[in-house]
């Protein structure tokens, strides 16, 4: 169980579930239960080459999330500790099996904060796993009736772990994707200058042997 009445702080504004709490409520578990999904079929290699870009997609979508619950009044939790909603998911399988897809480009280095700059090494399958479990642990909340502790998990998770694990991954992610698309082009535009100078090389020949 996780103890709750130090995060919340004393006097923290309690926050009503209105109708326009519900609604982000409720768009939250829908866009985490998205990242859950695609992790779990991109795990199983279902995305066909497309793994990374769909990775950095679904990142960046749940730090719009995450984005928008930094940014709201603190929740406050009805109740001291944590209800219990069973155990967590085991989620062993789908790290190793991204560990496998993601292959050599699984271990980064990432400045884990830019007011304090140390480099940190990290693992990608790792790090979407650690995200996942986390932001499941609300959703069990969500469906169980329980808003307001969803919400407050969501959240305090965010702002205190996940938050900076998924930007540090979608750096790591978005770098994969700039080298893949910069580095291939830089090929394409070496090919053609060797191409180009090739055809010059033989223009110049021709003319050399050319009778005067």
């Amino acid at each position: 169980m996780i103890e709750t009445t130090d995060q919340a702080g004393p006097g923290a504004p309690r926050v009503p579930l209105d109708s326009a709490t519900e609604d982000l409520g409720q768009q939250i578990a829908d866009q985490v239960e998205s990242f859950l999904v695609a992790l779990q079929a991109i795990a199983r290699d279902e995305a066909g080459g497309r793994a990374i870009s769909l990775l950095l997609l679904e990142v960046s979508q749940l730090l719009l999330a995450g984005a928008r619950l930094g940014a709201h009044a603190d929740f406050t939790p009805e109740q001291q500790y944590q209800p219990d909603v069973g155990p967590d998911p085991d989620l062993d399988t789908m790290r190793m099996r991204l560990a496998a897809l993601l292959g050599p480009v699984d271990d980064y280095v990432f400045n884990f904060d830019p007011y304090a700059p140390e480099l940190v090494g990290g693992r990608l399958s790792d790090d979407l796993t650690s995200i996942a479990s986390e932001v499941a642990n609300g959703l069990r909340h969500h469906r169980a009736g329980d808003l307001g502790e969803a919400l407050w998990w969501w959240q305090f998770s965010y702002v205190s772990s996940w938050g900076n694990t998924a930007s540090a991954a979608l750096q790591a992610l978005q770098s994969v994707v700039t080298h893949d698309r910069l580095d291939s082009d830089l090929d394409d535009v070496r090919a053609a200058e060797d191409q180009q100078l090739a055809i010059a090389a033989e223009m110049l020949d021709g003319q050399a042997l050319a009778p005067r």
